[in-house]
């Protein structure tokens, strides 16, 4: 089983688009939405909470638990569909084909129902029956059908089709995953598509098809990432959810991009006594106590083509260092390039091997993703400096990074608490600067010790309201 990791604990920095995880959908699975503008090219941080990998499906996480953790049904929770009880049921086809039917059970619903409607008996049933109906109503269950294929070691396809009882469209997606020596390609069609933007709200676009080739991470040096989507049909709230408009960036059409960055990390202290004898740590990944930094600086290049370049084409005139950006006249196209940076420090103490209070982890980053608002929001600043004028709320919130925070805490022996959240400083706020902490993602880990370094994860998002219990691993 492939491992899978945290943003956090070995990313690229803040610029990779990675998904995200959500009880929304049977394979648990949402994309981002680009952020429109100048910044497209770098999303905004989503919660390091709910970020996953894309190699470890939902349906074998779920097989995981009922196989080595005597779990007979996962819970989860979303707003769409309530609190909803997942099983899955594997086919053995051999060591290279992994075949899996994942059913879905809305207990909410079911028992709404029966509180609603009671088991009122006929003369000519029983209440055995009665219930039996309220069983049969189609709108409590869920199917996805999920097939693995490791055509070569280093090649697998995945299909899936999913579909709930009370809708007759299915949701159907197709990938192929491939390893290089040091990259990783990924190819994915589906129809529809979920993504998720930057306020939490779901889109189901008719038809996406994107390759992701990315070089694998590394602690310091270069990194590369290059990717084409293409979007076809008219984007639609998912679940008819309340927002301000469709996202620009999910129109038809075609967007190419490319980013190069490279990453420098300094241990300013590492300890080195010694571990205790005989004792295994409840993860290896978490058994070195230090304080440490990096810093990423990068360049990202796009190209669109179609109705999602609109985006692109935003002006915005108060800046004074506007990025590069190229527009074909009469088609609607654009070209952009633009600097990115992030900055993180970690800080851990403790070696994650006593059973209480022996891991105390500290992360944070922060993301620079437009160089140019953040030159020109200098420029302007340093005008107003040297003219003696007031300095300007807008150039100020113009450099301002957006921070990303984690605080993790052992509770007793593999269980500890984490949360995540990102953090922004309103300074337009009339009653002065406001802190606020944005899309914070509350979990319980439980360190699976044999495995070396994976957990089993239970997160709750308050803004989201969504619940998940999910397997992760460390990916290599």
């Amino acid at each position: 089983m492939k491992k899978l990791r945290w943003v956090m604990d070995g990313g690229g920095g803040g610029f990779w688009e990675l998904d995200v995880s959500t009880p929304v959908t049977l394979d648990g699975v949402a994309r981002p939405v680009p952020m429109a503008g100048s910044g497209d090219n770098h999303p905004l941080p989503l919660p390091l909470g709910i970020s996953r990998g894309a190699t470890l499906s939902r349906p074998k996480q779920i097989d995981f638990f009922q196989r080595f953790m005597a779990a007979p049904f996962v819970p989860s929770y979303s707003p769409a569909h309530g609190f909803s009880l997942q099983r899955v049921l594997t086919f053995p086809f051999g060591d290279f084909w992994f075949a899996t039917l994942l059913g879905q059970f809305n207990l909410q619903k079911f028992v709404s129902s029966i509180t609603q409607n009671g088991l009122k008996q006929s003369p000519d049933s029983s209440w055995v029956k009665t219930l039996a109906r309220q069983l049969c109503n189609k709108s409590l269950y869920a199917l996805n059908l999920c097939s693995e294929v490791l055509v070569t070691p280093d090649d697998t396809v995945l299909l899936s089709i999913e579909g709930y009882g009370d809708k007759k469209a299915a949701r159907k997606k197709a990938v192929l995953h491939h390893k290089f020596l040091h990259h990783n390609l990924t190819v994915e069609a589906a129809w529809p598509e979920l993504f998720v933007d930057g306020l939490g709200t779901y889109w189901d676009v008719p038809f996406s098809m994107a390759m992701d080739l990315a070089s694998t991470a590394s602690d310091s040096g270069a990194s590369y990432h290059f990717s084409i989507n293409h979007n076809a049909g008219r984007p639609k709230q998912h679940e008819d959810q309340v927002t301000n408009g469709v996202p620009t960036t999910l129109l038809p059409g075609l967007c190419i991009k490319n980013a190069f960055a490279f990453k420098k990390t300094v241990d300013f202290w590492r300890s080195k006594a010694s571990k205790l004898k005989l004792v295994q740590p409840f993860d290896m990944f978490l058994s070195n106590p230090h304080i440490s930094a990096s810093g990423v600086l990068g360049a990202v290049l796009a190209a669109c083509l179609g109705n999602n370049s609109v985006g692109q084409q935003i002006a915005d005139d108060s800046l004074h260092f506007k990025p590069i950006s190229l527009r074909a006249a009469g088609v609607n196209s654009t070209i952009l390039a633009d600097m990115f940076a992030s900055a993180s420090f970690s800080m851990q103490h403790g070696n994650f091997q006593r059973l209480f209070f022996d891991l105390t982890r500290f992360y944070t980053r922060l993301d620079f993703p437009s160089g140019s608002k953040f030159i020109s929001g200098t420029i302007q600043l340093a005008q107003h400096l040297y003219n003696s004028q007031q300095l300007s709320l807008e150039a100020i919130q113009a450099i301002c990074p957006k921070a990303t925070v984690s605080l993790q805490q052992q509770i007793a022996g593999p269980f500890t608490f984490r949360v995540d959240s990102g953090v922004t400083v309103d300074l337009k706020n009339s009653g002065g600067w406001q802190v606020n902490f944005n899309d914070p993602v509350f979990a319980i880990e439980y360190a699976l010790q044999v495995l070396g370094s994976a957990k089993a994860v239970a997160w709750y998002s308050p803004k989201q309201k969504e619940f998940m219990i999910e397997l992760r691993f460390f990916e290599t």
